[in-house]
């Protein structure tokens, strides 16, 4: 690592070309000629990424970022900051460091913290990174995670782990064997070194899936930012044989929306209705857990539809996703469309419905935008139906 990145005169210019275009920028002349041109350009791009995503790392002096892509890959710190509140204890080795975002939460809760990395590379950035940031309780070490878990010979309270997607799995079904480090395949051996282990998944890895990798899951954290599904985290811990619990989390500016369940528990059948005065749509990390009838049981609710995924009541309530009032309800058919929806300006949910957002807007000229819901679904009845509503929540 080239640390002549740090010279006062160069990071002066990187803070002052934050959020300028790069393409228009790499056509200038490199004023730096110490350091390569490519290298100043990308801890710009790099910079601007983190404002919004890493904002400690963006307010701290001489931080030295690697590729955009890395920056855009690495948790945020509000995940960061969430993963941390599910682990206790004094000792973390983290097998898939990348840039150590995670490792920096998991620190404030760990006496000590292992970050693993093996890109060489990667490891002196993080360590000179942490350096910066004064965090004090995180060691670095580069190489292979396995062999250094190993030559450490230390019991971890927790092991966390990050599997990448191997190069050669491209176009295959998203499994957990087809990650580094195969964690499926040493998962014994990592319970020779922790009793307890945090895996971070990308969302689109299927639950089902995935438990029929793991063993010993005691629960699975899906983790919504704003409405998008981040990261699944699943939590195995080593003498675990219980059921699965599911816990939904998003993250939100104001609040916190939380909604679990168990899986694969004896639930009661949803109850079904049509709809009544109040609309509910749950959040993106509820749909990703699959638990549509226990949502639906849980807040007492009528579900309109086995496929369709909304709900109704008569008085509003609080609840994970979003809120509306309906204000009108009315059949899909040609009449109704011209009389209360076309050339409107509307902004447009489908559930369950044949047709997209895309070709009703076209078909009925309607624009995008507004304050104004509509929601195309089908009712318990099997009729195609339209709902217009005022968001509440």
């Amino acid at each position: 690592m080239d640390l002549k990145i740090v010279n006062p005169e160069i990071q002066r210019f990187i803070n002052a070309n934050i959020d300028k275009n790069i393409t228009k920028l790499a056509l200038q002349k490199n004023p730096f000629p110490e350091v390569e041109w490519i290298v100043v350009l990308n801890q710009i791009e790099a910079k601007t990424k983190a404002k919004l995503k890493l904002p400690t790392w963006f307010a701290a002096e001489n931080i030295v970022y690697p590729s955009k892509i890395s920056v855009e890959q690495t948790s945020s710190e509000k995940t960061a900051s969430f993963k941390a509140s599910l682990i206790s204890g004094e000792s973390l080795i983290d097998l898939t460091g990348g840039f150590g975002v995670d490792d920096f939460y998991f620190a404030k809760k760990m006496k000590a913290v292992a970050h693993c990395e093996i890109n060489q590379e990667l490891s002196q950035i993080v360590q000179h990174n942490f350096e910066q940031l004064k965090v004090k309780n995180i060691t670095c070490h580069s190489g292979d995670s396995l062999t250094i878990l190993t030559e450490l010979n230390t019991k971890w309270d927790w092991i966390y782990i990050d599997p990448s997607r191997r190069n050669d799995a491209k176009g295959k079904v998203f499994m957990l064997k087809d990650c580094l480090p195969n964690v499926p395949e040493h998962l014994d051996f990592l319970f020779e070194h922790s009793n307890s282990i945090l895996i971070k998944t990308a969302p689109l890895l299927d639950i089902s899936a995935g438990l029929s990798e793991l063993k010993n899951v005691k629960a699975i954290h899906i983790v919504a930012l704003e409405n998008e599904v981040k990261e699944l985290l699943w939590e195995l811990h080593k003498d675990y044989s219980g059921k699965t619990s599911i816990k939904t989390v998003n993250l939100v500016k104001d609040k916190t929306d939380t909604f679990e369940f168990i899986l694969d528990d004896a639930s009661e059948n949803p109850k079904y209705g049509l709809p009544d005065n109040y609309l509910y749509e749950p959040n993106s990390a509820i749909m990703k857990s699959g638990g549509f009838d226990e949502v639906g049981n849980f807040f007492n609710l009528n579900k309109l539809h086995k496929h369709s995924h909304l709900y109704t009541n008569t008085s509003p309530i609080s609840f994970p996703g979003r809120v509306f009032e309906i204000e009108n309800a009315f059949p899909y058919h040609k009449n109704e469309m011209k009389t209360h929806l076309e050339k409107q300006q509307l902004n447009i949910t489908t559930r369950n419905f044949p047709d997209s957002v895309e070709s009703i807007r076209k078909k009925w000229k309607i624009k995008d935008g507004g304050n104004r819901y509509c929601f195309f679904t089908t009712d318990e009845n099997d009729n195609k139906i339209v709902l217009i509503c005022r968001k509440l929540q």
